[in-house]
């Protein structure tokens, strides 16, 4: 069963550009790891400098090994520069999904 991995960022206005080039620069480099799948980055629509990405993973333990593996990277350590507040993971499973072309039920 694939694993979530959800980031939040926030950055400050002045910093808001430099934190989503940062940001497309760690999930690029998340393509080169094990267990890795896709990710979408989503960005606030009135606040800018938030942002979301939602990625996809083999496993926990492989969003964790990257985790610890990555840590010390430059596009880490700069992101963690730019923001305002620490950035957060949670790591969650789809628990259940919407049928978006079928009617309620």
């Amino acid at each position: 069963m694939a694993v979530f991995s959800i980031w939040e960022s926030r950055f400050p206005p002045e910093r808001a550009e430099e934190g989503l080039e940062v940001t497309r620069a760690i999930w690029e480099d998340m393509l080169g790891f094990a267990g890795y799948l896709d990710h979408e980055i989503v960005r606030d629509l009135d606040n800018p400098g938030h942002l979301i990405v939602v990625s996809r993973w083999e496993s926990r333990e492989a969003a964790d090994e990257a985790l610890e593996l990555y840590r010390e990277n430059s596009n880490a350590v700069r992101a963690n520069e730019l923001v305002s507040e620490p950035r957060r993971r949670v790591l969650g499973t789809v628990v259940g999904s919407a049928d978006p072309g079928g009617a309620p039920g």
